[in-house]
């Protein structure tokens, strides 16, 4: 008689979740809505599970894009200030890269009919208040989910403070045990400061305002900064990086860097990245 004997388990892919805050076709605004499209669609390709997560401004149109409430995801609130904001979860799917995107909505925040910026071109004012609430509402969707991803690429300025929250805020956190997090530095995106209550409103639990002394320039460059040093590797994400952006990123010698690609291997420079952290190496690439 011959059994057919079945492997004990299998190896589950490596699962990596994007996080920006602009993504074609949904806003395009700079280069990264062109990279956060065409990254995950790539390393998914190369046989690892991808999530994606982005703001769901309103200029998204729904109903085109076929945007629906994830109703079991319900019941997150992320607290900013005095304010309790309910976060609302949608998703839609690429079919062309059978690749999920979740949008995170709140009425306040994110329903006017612009992304970062007026009719007038004007920064909105309560962009802090906005990035704090993607940044945190990021993670506590991750915990809903209950997805363990193995790394977050974080891309661009309002992406910054998820590494800092990885750090101080979820280090226990059993969903993120293993997380590693990549994150992707850009061009100066915006020249305004942003308000000085940002620093005290981004504090949450424990924190102190000392942990967010790298954000203190309340700039684009100053994002980028905090971003990186607490991150686990930084990707050069342009050529035009500020010189003070980049002169920082070189100074944290211990972190994986991969410098800009514009190459037609660029996805396996990204790939290979992501395997070296996986298997804690650290170099430049």
């Amino acid at each position: 008689m011959i059994f057919k004997t079945e492997p004990l388990f299998e190896m589950r892919k490596h699962r990596i979740l994007f996080v920006a805050h602009e993504m074609d076709p949904y806003v395009m605004l700079t280069d990264v809505a062109r990279i956060a499209r065409a990254l995950p669609q790539a390393i998914q390709e190369k046989g690892m599970e991808i999530r994606v997560l982005m703001p769901r401004y309103g200029l998204i149109n729904e109903r085109r894009h076929r945007l629906h409430e994830v109703v079991r995801l319900s019941g997150i609130n992320v607290v900013i200030g005095d304010n309790d904001n309910p976060l609302i979860i949608k998703v839609a799917s690429l079919p062309q890269a059978k690749m999920q995107v979740y949008f995170l909505d709140n009425e306040d925040y994110f329903q006017r009919k612009y992304s970062l910026r007026d009719a007038n071109e004007k920064f909105f004012e309560d962009n802090h208040e906005r990035m704090i609430f993607f940044n945190k509402g990021v993670l506590d969707t991750v915990v809903k989910l209950g997805w363990s991803p193995d790394i977050i690429h974080c891309n661009g300025w309002m992406t910054s403070l998820i590494p800092l929250y990885i750090r101080k805020l979820y280090h226990d956190n059993p969903i993120f045990k293993d997380t590693k997090v990549v994150y992707s530095v850009y061009g100066s995106h915006f020249e305004e400061r942003l308000p000085e209550d940002f620093i005290s409103k981004a504090c949450y639990e424990d924190m102190t305002e000392s942990d967010l002394s790298l954000f203190t320039d309340l700039d684009c460059n100053a994002m980028y900064r905090g971003g990186a040093t607490f991150a686990d590797a930084i990707v050069i994400g342009q050529d035009n990086i500020d010189p003070t952006v980049l002169s920082h990123v070189h100074s944290l010698s211990d972190k994986p860097i991969l410098m800009h690609q514009e190459n037609e291997q660029w996805a396996d420079h990204y790939f290979d990245l992501y395997q070296r952290i996986l298997s804690n190496q650290s170099v430049l690439i």
